[in-house]
């Protein structure tokens, strides 16, 4: 029997729809979703066949910045079963995941799909975590992960994730992770959140609600009784660049230097300079929230706050707080994310100033 694998068009939508209906019975792809895949998102959909006939598809997602892939969905028509597709499918998947610089790839799986679950550990798949109530009918989900460029240890997973709750809270989210990976008896809250985004912001940036400065994280973590670093490229304010009324830079300079007199009255460690000493950082059991700028993941310019959960020879793992459900992401897709040294250098600096900036803390 002779197949083919290439990668789908708007001309087997009809058919990948279709064959969602004989292969599952709930969570399916739809017309729109798959328009979507093959029209704007970063995403790859294989499909093999058999003359004109479509007998099955793998679909990966990618994350931009990031080394990560993530097989969304794996189908074979039960027509088609028995001719290996499925180990084929998944082959293809990997070689693109590879070819788009990935070296992780990751998936979930139902927890009594064991069909599905041998192969994926019949080719490597590490289980790291489970899901309750993840799909439609509340089963549970399996999450494999592979590292498909080549054998190294698993990220270390000691640090919890937590989903920022609005647009500009992402470095009270980074906190909240940091002192509950510190501390597991601390809570994670979305009233914890919004107050310490209360308390570390600069009130305004470009447009909208301000966003959390270093110095403002750094004096909220310190009240909260952790040892903390700052670390800066530059002295005096760092947002100022990026707002034109006069007014606005005014207040928000009020703010940051009452942060600085504040800060002087703490034994908060202050550290000016350019280069992130991440690696060390972890060594010395900090956990560091960094200023990014998003346009590393999104194409959008502005900064925004993750925290580092791990870090390699060859990768800095990171947790982002901002999932973005319009790309069908769940927190799951933003966790442990791996990005090589050279792209995490790229997106550690912000704006005009090039800043850099970090905010690390442990127990004291």
């Amino acid at each position: 029997m002779s197949f083919d694998f290439r990668f789908a068009s708007t001309d087997d939508i009809d058919d990948l729809v279709e064959l969602e209906r004989v292969c599952f019975t709930l969570d399916r792809l739809n017309q729109r979703n798959f328009s979507w895949m093959l029209s704007r998102a970063n995403a790859a959909l294989i499909v093999v066949t058999s003359g004109a006939t479509l007998c099955g598809y793998a679909l990966v997602l990618f994350h931009r910045g990031t080394s990560l892939g993530r097989l969304y969905s794996i189908a074979v028509s039960p027509a088609w079963r028995g001719h290996e597709l499925g180990q084929r499918l998944l082959e293809q998947a990997q070689a693109c995941a590879l070819a788009r610089n990935c070296a992780w790839l990751r998936l979930e799986v139902r927890a009594d799909n064991t069909a599905a679950i041998r192969l994926y550990e019949a080719n490597g798949y590490q289980r790291f975590a489970s899901v309750e109530d993840y799909y439609e009918d509340h089963c549970e989900a399996l999450r494999y992960e592979k590292r498909i460029l080549r054998e190294t240890p698993a990220p270390a997973r000691q640090v919890p994730y937590y989903q920022q709750t609005t647009e500009f809270t992402c470095g009270a989210a980074c906190l909240l992770m940091a002192m509950s990976a510190i501390d597991p008896t601390r809570a994670m809250t979305r009233a914890e959140e919004i107050q310490l985004w209360r308390e570390a912001t600069t009130i305004f940036m470009t447009a909208g609600h301000g966003g959390c400065s270093p110095q403002g994280l750094a004096l909220a973590a310190w009240r909260r009784g952790f040892d903390v670093r700052l670390e800066v490229s530059h002295p005096g304010s760092l947002f100022l660049h990026g707002v034109r009324s006069t007014e606005k830079k005014s207040i928000m300079k009020l703010v940051e230097d009452g942060f600085a007199q504040e800060l002087a009255a703490t034994q908060v460690e202050q550290v000016l300079g350019d280069y992130l000493q991440i690696g060390a950082a972890l060594a010395a059991g900090y956990k560091p929230l960094v200023l990014i700028s998003s346009y590393r993941f999104t194409r959008l310019k502005a900064p925004h706050w993750v925290i580092i959960t791990g870090c390699d020879e060859d990768f800095v793992y990171l947790h982002d707080p901002d999932v973005d459900h319009s790309k069908l992401k769940r927190g799951l897709d933003c966790q442990h994310l791996p990005v090589s040294h050279q792209e995490f250098l790229r997106m550690t600096v912000f704006g005009v100033q090039r800043v850099r900036a970090a905010v690390m803390l442990r127990s004291r």
